[in-house]
């Protein structure tokens, strides 16, 4: 069996925000929660600072994850369930490689990827999902009704019984069984999106009055798209103060951190069997969360760093472990990656280009995309080089920020005269980009938007 590594354990989580493992203090990052197991798989690999998804939305960024393809050029334009959207029938997916190199594959956790497909449409000769989980919980917990709606509350689910250690153990179990052949395992947990109901001894382990105020809490939303301000109104946001919305992200920090302990049963798995040195693990998720800033929660409809940045460890044997600020897309990329190091053939069609294993930097910018959903349809494309974003709104105001004077966001320079050339710069550029992968809108009714400037 060709490759650097024999097995690959892929943790997915859902909605983690690129500044919430712990690891990120070491690099100038908030570091919001408490997560030793996963500051131990930096510590011993590469950790990119700026990974973005591309499409921040559950099921596109999971098909993209899988098939290295943009998810707008396949029509993964929103989550299944919401509207019609097409069959996700990839010509080529990682995992089913993985199957043909010889590779035993078992899935835990959320699927959710695509209507009328599973795990064993991609290569997994094996699962556990949420069904199994819901007999479970239904079998301990036949009464219980949890209190808090969107904003979470505290779990009265035992810690063992919580969906992230249910995954865990059957993800350990599994890594136990030592497949002769090598095994790739992939484990989506399903949080820390909301609503946050930690577990005991998680749940008190973050005091609210501690948690430092998002530098964007009080965006005015002045001269920005509508849909910002809508999304405030429509969850109800907009006069809930700092002290209540602590306690939201209290709750969220406690979610990552039992994440991170539901992780620490999988690793102990691999070390007590001798497997570590010869798994890849990658840990990463399908895009942040809002988490109250802006005073918006959830996704969708706007492209601010809270959602569209995302963690991204590589950990292996291999390694000398590194911080990289390259630029890089975990969909598009990790998919191209994987193949690499597990000696695989080359991902067909896949829009991705390997990561920098080195510290090299391969990409001057970096583009993301959404097409909001969950109140109504707002198509944006965004291109960022690291410090300067540029936010395309097919049909509201542009948006234009300098991240390293105003990392909260707050302030839309689209109409600052010193800035149009580089605003002209990043239009042509994007258009590049959607144009090469097949973006729908990169078409001849929308490019004077972006090749002219013809924007109000």
């Amino acid at each position: 069996m060709a490759g650097q590594y024999r097995n690959l354990l892929f943790l997915l989580a859902d909605q983690l925000r690129h500044d919430a493992p712990g690891y990120a203090e070491s690099y100038g990052g908030p570091g919001l929660a408490k997560t030793p197991f996963i500051d131990r798989l930096a510590s011993r690999g590469l950790t990119y600072t700026r990974a973005y998804t591309a499409l921040p939305v559950c099921a596109p960024a999971r098909q993209s994850l899988l098939c290295g393809r943009h998810p707008d050029s396949f029509g993964a334009f929103w989550n299944h369930g919401f509207f019609h959207t097409p069959d996700f029938k990839p010509q080529a997916a990682f995992t089913r490689a993985l199957a043909e190199s010889g590779r035993k594959g078992y899935f835990a956790g959320k699927w959710d990827i695509a209507r009328g497909t599973g795990p064993e449409d991609f290569g997994f000769s094996s699962y556990c999902g949420k069904a199994e989980y819901s007999r479970f919980f239904k079998g301990r917990y036949p009464a219980l009704d949890f209190t808090g709606g969107w904003m979470g509350c505290e779990s009265p689910v035992a810690l063992e019984d919580a969906d992230t250690h249910f995954f865990a153990r059957k993800a350990a179990d599994y890594v136990r069984e030592k497949p002769r052949e090598g095994f790739f395992l992939w484990v989506d947990f399903g949080v820390p999106h909301l609503p946050c109901r930690p577990s005991a001894p998680f749940s008190k382990m973050y005091d609210p009055e501690a948690m430092r105020k998002w530098p964007g809490y009080d965006d005015t939303k002045d001269g920005k798209p509508y849909t910002h301000k809508q999304q405030t109104l429509n969850w109800h946001l907009e006069n809930v103060p700092w002290e209540e919305m602590a306690a939201q992200v209290a709750r969220y920090c406690g979610v990552v951190s039992q994440l991170d302990d539901a992780v620490g049963l999988i690793i102990r798995a691999l070390e007590e069997t001798g497997q570590l040195e010869d798994t890849l693990v990658v840990l990463t998720s399908d895009h942040g969360d809002m988490c109250g800033n802006h005073r918006m929660f959830d996704k969708h409809n706007s492209m601010y760093d809270d959602i569209v940045r995302v963690p991204l460890v590589l950990s292996g044997s291999s390694f000398k472990p590194h911080v990289s600020e390259a630029l890089v897309s975990n969909c598009l990329d990790l998919p191209v990656t994987i193949c690499d190091l597990m000696g695989l053939p080359p991902l067909p069609a896949a829009h991705g280009i390997s990561l920098p294993l080195g510290g090299e930097k391969k990409r001057s910018h970096i583009t993301s995309s959404s097409n909001g959903q969950q109140f109504g349809f707002f198509n944006t494309r965004m291109i960022s080089d690291g410090r300067y974003k540029y936010v395309w709104n097919l049909t509201d105001t542009d948006e234009f920020y300098d991240t390293e004077d105003d990392p909260g966001e707050c302030r839309n320079l689209i109409y600052k005269p010193s800035y149009g050339e580089k605003i002209q710069e990043f239009r042509a550029l994007l258009y590049g980009d959607l144009k090469a992968h097949g973006d729908p809108f990169a078409s001849e009714w929308l490019a004077p938007q972006l090749l002219e400037g013809r924007k109000i």
